[in-house]
């Protein structure tokens, strides 16, 4: 078990902080450790029968554009409801709106570096409507894919964020134990 001993913010934005902290390790020995805070997201999984909804946007610390299901967190709300989270980011990215909205697991961003949570949902029943992106999200698109190419784009690697990855595993995951 690692102990801490303090702590010390060395960076902060309106999306993430990073801090140092003094630890102490199992063995007695102490050092540092470099922890990104970031508040929750949520990512939802649009399915309408065999299709899928992604969005696609430019990835500034990548620099190239991706793929990927909609997702975002609240800085503004940290403290947000992740189900109403959810609704916000599908409408926001997507205009679509979920008639049913049902939560498939979380996942930790890279629990290595960052505290950073997220809830996995999964949105049906979905009607169109426009979207109402952030400013950082006007060069966004979304597009429905059928899930075999969902899966080919996957395996591709033209589909490689991980939370993505990883959320198509829980909703294959939720769907082998519907009887």
């Amino acid at each position: 078990m690692v102990e801490k001993l303090g702590s010390r913010q060395v960076y902060a934005n309106p999306w993430m902080t990073v801090r140092e902290d003094d630890i102490r390790r199992a063995d007695g020995t102490t050092g540092i450790y470099g922890v990104v805070d970031k508040p929750a997201y949520a990512l939802v999984v649009p399915l309408d029968g065999e299709r899928l909804r992604l969005v696609e946007q430019y990835r500034y610390p990548l620099g190239l554009r991706r793929w990927e299901f909609p997702q975002g967190t609240a800085p503004d709300r940290a403290e947000a409801d992740p189900l109403e989270l959810a609704a916000r980011e599908l409408r926001e990215e997507t205009g679509l709106r979920a008639g049913k909205l049902v939560e498939l697991g979380n996942l930790d961003v890279a629990p290595g570096m960052s505290s950073q949570r997220g809830r996995v949902f999964l949105a049906t029943e979905l009607t169109e409507g426009d979207h109402e992106r952030e400013q950082e999200e006007q060069d966004m698109r979304s597009a429905w894919f059928p899930r075999a190419e969902v899966e080919a784009m996957m395996a591709r690697g033209e589909i490689t964020d991980a939370q993505s990855i990883a959320a198509y595993t829980l909703l294959l995951l939720h769907e082998h134990a519907q009887p």
